[in-house]
């Protein structure tokens, strides 16, 4: 931000800043649909309503899950920013450490293991939610100095050794729980097996999509994409006409022609096959 407001041509910030926005939300919106879609699919549907729920019932429970999820996160992101003795790299660690790495545990787990109770999975999270809590509100630097017999630790070097405790209470508690969980596995229904062979038969079934349908949905995708993005670059050239030197304005006209560059390239990908296709199926 820094180089960019000093060294480039005005109006560069808020290019800038665009498109950080846009990067936050490209991955954001798909983050919320997936966790909304985890929610109303594996939850809702199967448990609050039992199979009773319509389509159009699921999609509006969809949105609203949606808007609580993104609620949350906006309050946990002020509590984050609250932290104010908290750099952003270390904040990023302990939500890895504490937060991210208890739910990769099961997910990863389940793979190799899956002689599991149906609670092993949910079981695990929350263990691991207790295991965060401890290791992130109870556990100190003066704990930890005096049970090894370490001299006081620097605010740096508590960082590093936080993460590292918050790991190995993970890889040991978590873990753990997820394997001694195998001690309470009892066979399943017919019904359950089948659904559980399914979901690993299409793990490890490559997927391969070659069929008329879905190229129509490719060439779909390209063309617009591609048109958006080369509207993108022609507004993008326009910032040239601001208050700049000329080497300046000549920055904007190349930002534009390689974004405006790569629109045209999604445009002309688009298969003259897959139209055929369209135009088949349409018929």
């Amino acid at each position: 931000l820094y180089f960019v407001q000093e060294y480039m041509p005005a109006g560069m910030v808020g290019l800038l800043v665009a498109a950080m926005f846009a990067a936050t939300m490209s991955s954001m919106d798909s983050g919320l649909n997936r966790n909304s879609g985890i929610f109303v699919k594996n939850f809702y549907e199967p448990i609050v309503r039992k199979g009773a729920a319509s389509e159009k019932e699921l999609v509006t429970v969809s949105k609203i899950t949606s808007a609580v999820f993104g609620i949350a996160i906006i309050l946990i992101a002020q509590f984050i920013n609250s932290l104010k003795g908290l750099s952003l790299f270390e904040t990023m660690m302990y939500v890895g450490a504490l937060i991210g790495f208890p739910m990769t545990i099961p997910a990863f787990l389940g793979f190799f293991i899956k002689k599991t109770p149906d609670w092993a999975g949910w079981g695990t999270l929350v263990v691991g939610g207790f295991v965060s809590y401890y290791v992130g509100f109870v556990v100190n630097a003066e704990m930890v100095s005096s049970i090894f017999g370490l001299e006081e630790l620097t605010s740096r070097e508590w960082s590093d050794v936080k993460v590292a405790i918050g790991l190995i209470a993970h890889i040991t508690l978590t873990g753990g729980f997820f394997i001694l969980s195998t001690l309470f596995y009892k066979p399943l229904t017919e019904k359950r097996q089948a659904d559980v062979d399914k979901f690993f038969g299409n793990l490890s079934t490559p997927l391969v999509a070659e069929s008329a349908e879905q190229k129509v949905l490719d060439n779909k995708q390209r063309e617009m994409l591609g048109k958006l993005i080369a509207v993108a670059g022609v507004g993008i050239m326009l910032m040239a006409l601001l208050t700049n030197p000329m080497w300046g304005r000549l920055v904007f006209i190349l930002c534009g022609v390689i974004v405006g560059g790569v629109g045209v390239l999604l445009v002309k990908a688009v298969d003259d096959g897959g139209k055929q296709a369209k135009a088949v199926t349409e018929s």
